[in-house]
């Protein structure tokens, strides 16, 4: 099995464990940039279900930025080269994403099951995983990262 192909199934058996499309997708990553399970896990908490389920961007598509900022990232603030290039280089990244689905928004991506935006976190159950499409989502972040992202 090739390293993206092992990327895309670690990062779908995180989210079949009960992890949010981000800690799914970090999680599958945590050696490239540098953490451990638990600080990866905690950085891409808060960006479930569209972050924090407000239904906004796709967690999987928010992991892909942030592995990007911390492989690829800039740290001069005044360097307006590097952060064009790295500006640049998130653009690409959804729109790779978007070409595929159309769209990076949690709530349009899931459709009739992301109207619920509300804090309570949905039962991890079989119908849960029956009636998300975030599967393919995941999956496809993770192929992303390692065709554009990761050396």
């Amino acid at each position: 099995m090739n390293s993206t192909l092992d990327k895309q199934a670690a990062a779908v058996e995180n989210f079949e464990c009960g992890y949010n499309c981000a800690q799914s997708v970090l999680l599958a990553f945590y050696k490239e940039i540098g953490t451990d399970k638990d600080t990866a896990l905690k950085l891409a908490s808060s960006f479930g279900g569209g972050m924090g389920r407000l239904r906004e961007v796709c967690g999987a598509v928010c992991a892909m930025f942030i592995i990007a900022g911390i492989i690829k990232g800039y740290t001069e603030p005044d360097n307006d080269e590097v952060k064009h290039k790295h500006y640049a280089l998130i653009q690409d990244l959804a729109n790779e994403f978007k070409s595929k689905f159309g769209t990076i928004i949690c709530r349009e991506l899931l459709g009739e099951v992301g109207a619920d935006n509300s804090p309570e976190p949905s039962k991890r159950t079989k119908e849960y995983y029956q009636t998300r499409p975030c599967s393919k989502f995941i999956k496809y972040a993770a192929k992303i990262i390692v065709e554009k992202i990761t050396p």
